[in-house]
């Protein structure tokens, strides 16, 4: 009996324990939200030279919508748009032709053969870089296939990035997501860089370890750009955008983060299977290693997925009559998954995500992402990571 005592004691300290990081958490990601996120204000006229570069590979089913948009863009003076088509083969160059026709902002290059050492994603990029004429500074602005952009998107973000004034700026798009498992992993992306991110600290400091960015819809000052070695500095990285990010740190320049919801909507993926794929080929580069990954799995696990969890084991404790131990394990679990759920939906509501019912299965999507952490490792350690019929090289 003491030593059953003893376990329902230690079981709702940990609960505790729980609740109480889970607070320092979820105020972090209220700060994030209200004070230091970066929206981006109205587009006003945009002077200097944007080249708005679009890399495609067998992007035919998506690529119209996009493009319709990028031609739409206003508020710029001297711009053009760079499509590259890296070796499709479902006729994506063709929809580019016939949606482009004989505009002259439009000038559509074919990718050459992926070298030694390279990935295609950094390579697509830093061809399309190559392509744009010499001129003096200017914008660079990559854009996903995935992405719709809002009329003045782009003007509003140059605006932006130059009133930070950073040399990167990655505006997250507001992710759309249709099917059960997409609404349940993709809206993780801004949740975990609000929760777990200092977003002011990560822009003042020169530590490239607080670094983030998202390649669906991401701008660099072009002469920063040359400074941090371009695409070349990431050519082996699964995630480049966060690569870049980098390198553009380490040469002295300066990044941010901003809210881009009401200037992008983005489907990254259009199914559980396309979304499992694309998660595992990269999640494993995310995460230091795999005895790292573990910590930060199991710590997650432990945050959000646990405290339900106790809860109903302390209401089994009550009905058995453990005391007050048990009484306390449901009170914590409560707290802890409201928490969690507090969370989710801050981040929701300040994206442009969808909050509700959605943050309810919070613990759901938390347990998922770990699952996708193993099964990316899992391939890795296989070799059979692969991404639009190309293997994903390793280190």
């Amino acid at each position: 009996m003491a030593g059953e005592t003893t376990w329902w004691t230690a079981a709702a300290t940990g609960a505790l324990g729980i609740v109480a990081v889970l607070l320092a958490l979820t105020a972090a990601t209220l700060v994030n939200t209200l004070r230091w996120l970066r929206r981006p204000g109205p587009a006003a006229p945009v002077t200097e030279p944007v080249s708005i570069l679009l890399p495609l590979r067998d992007e035919a089913d998506r690529v119209a919508p996009c493009l319709r948009a990028l031609l739409a863009q206003r508020q710029l003076t001297d711009w053009r748009i760079v499509v590259l088509d890296d070796g499709s083969t479902d006729g994506t160059a063709e929809v580019v032709a016939e949606v482009a026709g004989d505009d002259p902002r439009v000038r559509l290059i074919t990718g050459v053969p992926l070298p030694p050492g390279w990935l295609g994603k950094p390579h697509a990029c830093q061809q399309l870089a190559d392509a744009v004429p010499d001129a003096p500074a200017g914008v660079l602005v990559f854009v996903d296939a995935d992405v719709v952009l809002a009329p003045g998107a782009v003007a509003a973000a140059v605006g932006t990035l130059r009133s930070v004034p950073a040399q990167l700026l990655s505006p997250y798009p507001r992710i759309v997501a249709g099917s059960v498992g997409e609404r349940l992993v993709q809206p993780l992306l801004q949740w975990s860089w609000l929760t777990f991110l200092p977003l002011r600290a990560m822009e003042r400091s020169p530590r490239t370890s607080l670094a983030a960015a998202g390649g669906q819809f991401l701008l660099i000052d072009r002469d920063a750009y040359r400074r941090a070695g371009g695409h070349a500095a990431v050519r082996d990285q699964v995630l480049e955008d966060i690569g870049l990010a980098r390198a553009v740190k380490r040469a002295g320049g300066r990044i941010a983060l901003a809210d881009g919801s009401a200037l992008a909507t983005c489907r990254m993926y259009g199914s559980w299977r396309e979304l499992s794929a694309g998660y595992t080929k990269s999640l494993w580069a995310s995460l230091p290693s795999p005895a790292g990954a573990a910590a930060v799995v199991a710590g997650l696990l432990t945050l959000y997925a646990a405290p339900p969890v106790l809860g109903v084991v302390g209401l089994a404790g009550l009905a058995a009559g453990a005391g007050p131990a048990a009484a306390v394990l449901v009170t914590a679990g409560a707290v802890g998954y409201g928490l969690g759920v507090a969370g989710r939906t801050l981040t929701a509501r300040a994206t442009g995500g969808r909050a509700m019912p959605d943050g309810l299965a919070h613990p759901v999507s938390v347990a998922l992402l770990g699952w996708l952490v193993i099964r990316s490792y899992y391939l890795r350690k296989r070799r059979r990571l692969a991404w639009r019929g190309r293997p994903v090289a390793l280190p």
